[in-house]
């Protein structure tokens, strides 16, 4: 892909070849399917792929909530489930909910800080193309000799060393999606750092600019650790070495340890950019300036520095040293403060506004609603006689996916349809983006609620087949999961209908500040005939004639008497 050879020939002294862009930017549906240098192309090919893996992941866990519609075996056996389950987990974290938010961010975030591309565009490509390796190896995983990876997305050692063939692709699987995660964040690093519009302080940046560079910052610095806790398992597994053998001085609990000082930053890595998209649709869609600006963008910081302290509450029953349980229960609790901030900045930010309850914002409230409700059986999880109880059960299931789907994928959805006449020049349909928040918001609460009442009462995860007393409601969590699943139909109804055939979109159909809403939709190849000019803050609502940049050939009126900037930004 030519990622490589501009720095090669320069460190080796040979002459340098230009970038000649003769694979930039999209004239036609094909280019999608090629090696494309554009930050915008490579953000429609990220979100269009991890949707792929999403339906595929989604397919799976419709086949386990059908196997445990009701005891015994229905149609897998527990082998089976073992795979699914795992493989599941593995393609809904490394191959949907991290990297989609990487193409919402592809798109965004040089448009919104006035750059024409990300720093390395061609880095920026060969970061898109290891995601479908990736995910093939984890699918393909299914045909290995002694079936698929059956150790969780997790993969404990020393049973993900001892696993069949299968394991093998697990292992290899995440290097590559770990590889893609940091080249990406190193371009986001580079390219918010040092290619910002004239006058785009960091403290006129918008909030999903912020919450990308946190996030950058949290990959750059732990996704070396679950890279070597899988060459440990591989070195292990293929070159006979010992780290897991606790017979000749290996240790198994370094596994985790390693492990989960990855595992768990990367909760945030999954969140955080979804707290930047919140921030700006909440914004947008209720005509308010963000509340409390500045302390958002602390609290985003202080979850990249806390979230480093935290790793070891996974751990509470594996047998490491009990003294080291209470720092690890106050950090836990600790790290809810700066969360707890940006959920009271948001609910700031709707009081008194004026508020336009259309699909990103209902997306974005049910969110606030998930997430909250996420957060407290988070804490509770961090109590040690709690956790002890609640171990390995469906609680932890529950708590995980309020967390992570009502959470970050409640986000995703909310930035998709807020920035979907951006990506398209087309409009969705208003009424089916509204039927879709509301099978999700109402299904998704049948399907997770119930299962912290399962886990409170003892029912294990990870199992394919339970105990008669928990059916009833196991009945009303598969059933509740069923349409849940197909909820997600009509938001891909509307997504392909509406790309195709959808009314064309206005300008700025939101009446957002920021810098994407001032160039055509879609933008052009280069985004910008000619660099703006930032005057204030992203979010000068509520002051007539502010404006947060401009173009020097467009000067509103108001900047050119000197105004434009509300006092707080200026």
């Amino acid at each position: 892909m030519g990622c490589f050879d501009y720095w090669l020939r320069w460190a080796f002294g040979a002459p340098t070849e230009p970038e000649d862009h003769s694979g930039h930017g999209a004239d036609s549906w094909r280019d999608y399917f090629r090696v494309n240098t554009d930050h915008k192309v490579i953000g429609i090919q990220y979100i269009c792929t991890t949707f792929f893996f999403f339906v595929l992941g989604g397919l799976m866990a419709m086949l386990m909530r059908a196997e445990l519609l009701a005891p015994g075996e229905q149609f897998v056996d527990a082998n089976t489930f073992n795979g699914l389950f795992s493989v599941h987990a593995s393609l809904m974290i490394f191959l949907f909910i991290i990297p989609v938010f990487a193409g919402i961010a592809n798109y965004v975030v040089p448009l919104m800080i006035g750059a024409p591309d990300m720093a390395f565009p061609r880095l920026n490509a060969l970061s898109y193309w290891f995601l479908p390796i990736a995910g093939v190896m984890m699918l393909l995983s299914f045909f290995a000799p002694g079936g698929p990876f059956a150790t969780g997305w997790t993969a404990y050692a020393p049973l993900s060393v001892d696993m069949p063939l299968g394991q093998q692709f697990f292992t290899l699987a995440v290097q590559f999606a770990g590889a893609s995660s940091i080249a990406t964040a190193l371009n986001f690093l580079v390219t918010i750092i040092t290619m910002r519009a004239p006058d785009m302080t960091f403290w006129r940046m918008p909030l999903l600019v912020w919450a990308n560079f946190a996030t950058s910052l949290l990959v750059v610095i732990a996704t070396p650790f679950i890279a070597a806790s899988q060459f440990f398992v591989l070195f292990d597994r293929a070159l006979g070495t010992h780290f897991f053998t606790p017979q000749l001085g290996g240790d198994v609990l370094m596994y985790q340890h390693v492990f989960w000082f990855y595992s768990h930053p990367a909760v945030y890595i999954m969140m955080l950019p979804g707290f930047g998209i919140v921030s700006e649709v909440i914004s947008a869609h209720a005509r308010k300036p963000v509340f409390g600006y500045k302390m958002m963008a602390y609290a985003l910081i202080a979850i990249v520095v806390l979230g480093f302290a935290v790793w070891a509450h996974h751990m509470f029953v594996s047998g490491m040293q009990a003294w080291i349980r209470i720092p690890m229960m106050l950090t836990t609790m600790l790290i809810a403060v700066p969360t707890g901030v940006k959920i009271f900045n948001w609910l700031g930010t709707l009081w008194r506004g004026v508020i336009h309850l259309r699909t990103p914002l209902l997306f974005s409230l049910g969110f606030i609603t998930m997430f909250t409700l996420g957060g407290i059986s988070g804490v509770t999880l961090a109590i040690v006689p709690f956790d002890i109880h609640v171990s390995d059960t469906y609680y932890v299931v529950a708590h995980i996916h309020y967390v992570l789907f009502g959470g970050s994928v409640f986000t995703i959805f909310a930035g998709i349809y807020h920035w979907f006449p951006k990506m398209t020049g087309r409009m969705y349909d208003e009424t089916l983006g509204k039927v879709h928040f509301w099978l999700s918001f109402i299904f998704f609460n049948l399907t997770f609620g119930p299962m912290h009442l399962l886990g409170i009462e003892g029912m294990p995860r990870r199992v394919a087949d339970y105990a008669s007393e928990f059916a009833a409601l196991n009945a009303v969590v598969s059933v509740s999961g069923f349409i849940f699943g197909l909820s997600f139909l009509v938001f891909l109804y509307n997504m392909i209908v509406s790309w195709r055939f959808g009314p064309p979109a206005p300008a700025n159909p939101w009446q957002a500040h920021t810098i994407e809403w001032l160039v055509p939709s879609p933008p052009p190849k280069f985004n910008f005939a000619e660099v703006p000019t930032v005057v204030a803050g992203p979010y000068p609502f509520g002051t007539p004639g502010a404006v947060h940049a401009y173009f020097p050939s467009r000067r509103p009126a108001a900047v050119a008497a000197g105004g434009g900037a509300t006092p707080r930004d200026s």
